[in-house]
């Protein structure tokens, strides 16, 4: 196993080299081709997916660890759809930026270049696979995919679909690798090949990401988990706040953009709760509230202070009742985790107070929470959403997976 991790990590490095320079053309070609390719051979790759759905319900994964596993009619397509809006996006390698003339006649600029090698460690999504395929390869990036054991089948039959793709458009096979072993063990062994790999970008519960960030000796991209938050204002349209909540928690509950906990102003909590528990309970959702909450709502059960910091993943709520909005970003500088966070108001001064103070990778104003994902925010898809602030912060598209080097041109200058 460990002669294959470092093989993989070896090809991948020498695909690197030829991937940096590549023509737009020829890359955006690949991408064309392999969404076709996913198109038609949709149900092959929905057959093996089965596979690995029967064997996650026999283990007992949970009904959002299925959502997730899960490749649809619409998933199909919206792998494919991704792929296309990626191919065209604008090409950020090679674009020049910051330039200036020194004094001595020397021409100074930047110039956006490929990461390199990329490794991504996640679980159960296999949408992931073609998402940060596409994207590495617009941004001329080889990369090594491990997903998690339960999506195996559905990752491999992706892999040869990505491997067709690249071959017919001219490109090195191994610009896309998906790790074919499913021990855990393959993990910590490509968490070490820090000569071939670049940036390792972990995707999955915050126990596999800690684990990651443990071992490696590649830097890491870090996104823990996701508590995020919306808070109601005194000052909000009640129904909007209800709606956007109810979307923000319910509409995908198993997702790290999730609202994980509600903060309502205490002048509106008295006729903003009554209505935003009728539009939860008809959303399936349970609250667990604080002693004020549950003062007004008392048919719910009571937080634990276990509860403000959890990332559920489920249909479940915490809320709070807040003094004021100064308190609210009080209580998510405590335990948010620079993920995701809203505030529905109708005051456009606490508005930009709350954007400008609240640290986060998006903040957010009259708005779901659901909304921070890379094609949501015009990226076409994403690498992952980082909770950490170097090298990017936020939903990762095209850009986010380059970086720049300075270049100069001279004319015979030499240093006095």
């Amino acid at each position: 196993m460990e002669t294959t991790i470092i093989q993989i990590a070896q090809d991948a490095r020498k695909a690197a080299r030829t991937m940096a320079a590549v023509s737009s053309n020829q890359k955006n070609q690949a991408l064309v081709t392999i969404a076709g390719l996913i198109k038609k051979k949709g149900p092959a790759i929905q057959a093996e997916n089965k596979k690995d759905i029967e064997q996650a319900i026999k283990n007992g994964l949970t009904p959002a660890m299925i959502d997730r596993l899960t490749i649809t009619d619409a998933g199909i397509e919206g792998m494919a759809e991704g792929l296309l809006f990626v191919a065209g996006l604008e090409d950020p390698v090679g674009s020049l930026s910051d330039s200036s003339i020194r004094p001595n006649k020397l021409e100074i600029a930047k110039m956006r270049i490929p990461l390199g090698v990329i490794g991504i460690i996640y679980e159960s999504r296999p949408n992931v696979t073609v998402d940060a395929a596409g994207l590495c390869l617009k941004a001329g990036n080889a990369v090594i995919l491990r997903g998690g054991s339960e999506a195996i089948h559905s990752n491999m039959a992706l892999a040869a679909v990505i491997e067709e793709g690249i071959k017919q458009a001219g490109l090195p096979a191994t610009a896309v690798q998906v790790v074919p072993v499913t021990d855990r063990a393959a993990v910590d062994i490509l968490l070490k090949q820090e000569e071939s790999i670049d940036l390792i970008i972990p995707r999955g519960g915050e126990g596999l990401i800690r684990h990651v960030v443990a071992l490696s000796t590649i830097p890491v991209l870090k996104h823990y988990k996701g508590v995020c938050h919306a808070y109601v204002d005194d000052k909000a349209d009640l129904e909007m706040g209800a709606s956007i909540a109810v979307n923000a928690k319910a509409q995908r509950p198993g997702v790290c953009n999730a609202l994980e906990t509600l903060l309502v102003h205490e002048a509106i909590a008295p006729k903003f709760l009554p209505i935003a528990y009728q539009a939860m309970t008809r959303a399936n959702v349970r609250l667990r509230g604080c002693e004020k909450t549950c003062a007004l709502l008392p048919q719910i059960d009571p937080a634990t202070p276990e509860d403000w910091d959890a990332e559920y993943l489920d249909l479940i709520l915490a809320v709070k009742i807040v003094k004021n909005m100064e308190d609210a970003m009080g209580h998510i500088a405590v335990h948010g985790s620079n993920h995701t966070e809203a505030i529905i108001t109708t005051d456009y001064n606490r508005a930009r107070r709350f954007v400008r103070e609240v640290d986060a990778s998006l903040v957010i104003v009259n708005a779901s929470t659901r909304f921070n994902d890379g094609g949501e925010l015009g990226l076409g898809a994403e690498m992952g959403i980082s909770t950490s602030k170097l090298h990017a912060y936020g939903p990762m598209g095209i850009k986010e997976l380059t970086t720049t080097k300075f270049v100069g041109w001279g004319s015979g200058q030499i240093r006095e």
